[in-house]
């Protein structure tokens, strides 16, 4: 219950940080839109000025240069604070952009950890089950198992490098190729049991 607890409470903390990341982004796209819209109204004033000089001119009329001199220091002022401002979102946004991406890789990594837990417990499930089968349900003997010596033996090798060799030894006298016609080659798992053909038979098996 504490760990399904503490995993729904990171999830709802993932969520809220990439929410708040989101809005983030979002905000800072709209910075770069509002800027890029003052940088368009800049240009459009600097051609608008220079028409209505030309226009100022064809009538005989010149601004002083004082005046070009102190429009040229403001758009050049407006330019560079624009740029900076540029530089400064497109920062904001490639760091959003890469904790976003972290957010994700680390949410693919869960989910194939998820994925990869699911399909060990149902291998796990499957080996109980075909244990129960050769050699019964444990659960019908808490206390003694009375196929236990049996366990031992055939899964001696798990825990003995010379049992291992030497049943390897064994088992490698009898392999022979598919095709012998005096016997087979050794099975790569266990062999289950068939399903009792009479009651009788069907009696002993319980």
């Amino acid at each position: 219950r504490a760990k399904c607890i503490q995993e729904g409470e990171e999830k709802t903390r993932e969520r809220e940080l990439k929410a708040a990341a989101d809005s983030v982004l979002s905000e800072v796209r709209k910075k770069q839109a509002d800027t890029k819209r003052m940088v368009d109204i800049l240009r459009a004033l600097e051609k608008l000025r220079k028409l209505r000089k030309e226009a100022a001119g064809r009538k005989g009329v010149c601004p002083p240069p004082s005046a070009d001199e102190a429009f040229e220091s403001q758009v050049e002022s407006l330019k560079t604070l624009l740029k900076n401002r540029t530089e400064l979102y497109e920062a904001e946004e490639r760091a959003l952009r890469v904790m976003l991406e972290g957010e994700q890789e680390e949410e693919r990594k869960r989910e194939v950890e998820k994925k990869q837990k699911k399909e060990r417990e149902k291998l796990l499930q499957q080996k109980l089950e075909i244990d129960s089968k050769l050699f019964g349900n444990p659960d019908e003997f808490p206390l003694a198992h009375l196929l236990q010596p049996f366990r031992e033996y055939y899964l001696q090798a798990e825990h003995s490098v010379a049992a291992l060799i030497q049943i390897r030894h064994e088992w490698d006298q009898y392999l022979v190729p598919a095709d012998h016609p005096e016997g087979s080659g050794i099975p790569p798992g266990w062999v289950l049991p068939s399903l009792p053909t009479n009651d009788t038979w069907a009696t002993a098996v319980r």
